[in-house]
């Protein structure tokens, strides 16, 4: 069975350099793979090119005239560049041409441009943005909101947790995973009332089965792998994103050089050579790369904005994973028979929801 996705080309810092030799090798190396190529032209052609890849059976090229740059506003992505490479790419998915869209493109467009085309799942307020991180147990930990929603109620933390534990059961094959809700601490009693109210609502879940919900977790659980879902507001989560990032970055820095500060830590590092190379492959960001836009009518995945080609390939491969296991159908099912039904009506509407209301 081929599994169809469209590639923004021309997102993120690097462009077609990074996302066309990216979509060459994962087409390579995954059989069931087609991949529609979206962005300038030429552009495109010129790296197919370059890596001789212009009659690859299963790369196609749909040309877009314009991008959505990384300064861009939500405004200008929506109303004034709509025959951009990510607008394309993602109605490509709503057409149901593709299964899922890749973009490493400005992740406040790619979010506004998603929900206004696909529109969100029938009982969800606000997508996430959901990644994997790498804990202590050599296991994924599921993490979300990351950034789409810095403000958030409990009713939007409880769906967070409900898609989460859906996706995760999908993915890793688990039926009732653990989900834990980031807190100062694990006393119920700490916490500001968001997460405080959240918590009642994941525990009432907990007590009817819904959910498998351990409690309130700290910082140092997401890498320890204490549960399999990490749930918390966009802000809170982003900033333990880049500071994880750059954390990691740093460790491999101060490794490289400390080992080359001397010719007897040289010689160290030559005799731990497959120790270092299995530490940097478990460390390795690229390898985590790739974020659903979860709780919307399609799969849309993002990229990190400065993604090299092997970190781009691997979120092209969490896409084709997750149209592989019909995500969207096990997410979609879970919140019609789990979740009460959200009155939108009653909600006050956010900044960005009023714009793409008033682009239609």
């Amino acid at each position: 069975m081929t599994i169809k996705i469209s590639i923004d080309c021309m997102g993120g810092d690097h462009g077609p350099s990074v996302t066309v030799p990216a979509a060459i090798s994962f087409a390579n190396r995954e059989p069931e793979a087609e991949l529609i190529l979206v962005g300038l032209e030429e552009q495109i052609q010129a790296e197919l090119k370059k890596h001789k890849a212009l009659s690859h059976p299963r790369l196609s090229v749909l040309h877009a005239s314009e991008v959505v740059t990384m300064d861009d506003s939500i405004e200008t992505a929506l109303r004034r560049k709509k025959n951009s490479s990510m607008r394309i790419a993602i109605k490509l998915v709503k057409d149901e041409q593709v299964r899922a869209c890749v973009s490493a493109g400005n992740t406040g467009a790619l979010m506004a441009v998603s929900r206004y085309l696909l529109k969100t799942i029938p009982g969800v307020d606000r997508p996430a943005i959901c990644t994997i991180l790498p804990n202590q147990k050599d296991e994924p930990t599921y993490m979300l909101d990351l950034g789409a929603n810095v403000d958030c109620e409990p009713q939007h933390l409880h769906q967070f947790a409900l898609m989460g534990s859906a996706l995760v059961a999908t993915m890793e094959g688990k039926a009732k995973p653990t989900v834990g809700l980031l807190n100062v601490g694990e006393e119920d009693i700490k916490g500001n009332e968001v997460v405080k109210q959240t918590a009642e609502l994941l525990r009432a879940d907990h007590e009817k089965g819904i959910l498998n919900f351990y409690g309130n977790v700290e910082g140092n659980d997401i890498f320890e792998g204490t549960t399999d879902i990490v749930v918390c507001d966009g802000f809170v989560g982003n900033v333990t994103l880049k500071a994880s990032e750059g954390l990691g970055r740093w460790v491999k820095s101060v490794l490289t050089t400390e080992f080359k500060s001397s010719i007897l830590n040289m010689l160290g590092a030559l005799i731990a050579n497959g120790a270092i190379k299995a530490i940097s492959r478990r460390l390795n960001p690229s390898r985590y790369n790739g974020a659903c836009l979860l709780g919307l009518r399609g799969l849309v995945f993002k990229s990190h904005g400065g993604a090299d080609t092997y970190s781009y390939e691997w979120a092209i491969k969490r896409a084709f994973d997750a149209a592989k296991y019909d995500v969207l159908s096990r997410v979609t099912t879970t919140i019609a028979e789990l979740m009460p039904q959200t009155d939108q009506a009653s909600l006050p509407p956010t900044a960005d929801a009023v714009l793409i209301e008033s682009s239609k």
